[in-house]
């Protein structure tokens, strides 16, 4: 708990076995109250190794439905669960646990109800191994949506995240595509909905064990950030309305 709010870490999981248990033990279990991990059907032992773990919360796609269909799923247990804070932390060691702390002070103190843990700030993305045609093409990406959504971020492309339930609750993710533009259209929602975003500086690592999207799936993804980012802008104009800006 965080002054008597309830701290979520929610984990989405895709063949993490060999990195998960070393994700959980970094978590601060003095602060986070509950885990839940969601294995979007997995090819090999996630789903038991988190039970083996001491991971109460376990949820498992029959099918794989996709990183934004699995952040669904994470994100309506932790609101059925009574979370408070929630925060996504990738099972893949990525993203170090130990940021937790300060993500979660920072919206526990109503400083800012969305936080993200930033691979731009700093040196951590090139220093952690991030290839540069993706580092390139982040920060191309990530100009051109603070130009259209009229915002400014230093990444829009992190996977580490950390809400308050009144942003999940404000916004209408269970519209958001399955794949992984989920995140973007997640973004967008919020900052649609006026709700501030802070960030912090995040260490990410590289390595063979890590997940990461090969070269045509993060072209895909590239054209989807773009796709939203101009819906963004021609809904603010009053030149388009779409689904994905409906309050839920």
């Amino acid at each position: 708990m965080y002054k008597n709010k309830k701290v979520i870490a929610v984990l989405p999981a895709y063949n993490a076995a060999l990195t998960l248990e070393k994700t959980y033990n970094e978590i601060p279990f003095d602060l986070v109250d509950e885990v839940i991990l969601c294995d979007d059907a997995s090819k090999d032992n996630t789903s038991a190794l988190a039970r083996k773990i001491g991971i109460k919360h376990v949820i498992v796609h029959e099918k794989n439905k996709g990183y934004g269909g699995n952040q669904k799923s994470l994100y309506n247990k932790a609101l059925e669960l009574g979370g408070d804070i929630i925060i996504m932390l990738h099972p893949d060691y990525q993203y170090t646990p130990k940021l937790i702390p300060s993500m979660v002070n920072i919206i526990g103190e109503n400083l800012y109800p969305v936080v993200l843990g930033s691979r731009i700030l700093g040196k951590g993305a090139l220093k952690g191994g991030m290839p540069l045609y993706k580092y390139i093409a982040n920060r191309m990406l990530t100009l051109t949506q603070n130009l259209l959504v009229n915002y400014k971020l230093s990444e829009y492309h992190t996977g580490y995240r950390a809400f308050s339930k009144e942003v999940l609750l404000g916004i209408n993710f269970n519209e958001n595509s399955d794949d992984f533009v989920f995140d973007n259209e997640m973004l967008s929602q919020i900052i649609y909905a006026g709700f501030d975003i802070g960030e912090v500086t995040c260490p990410t690592k590289y390595f063979e064990e890590a997940s990461s999207i090969n070269f045509v799936r993060s072209s895909k993804y590239g054209l989807g950030v773009l796709r939203v980012s101009l819906c963004h802008f021609l809904q603010n104009i009053g030149l388009g309305k779409f689904q994905l800006y409906k309050k839920p």
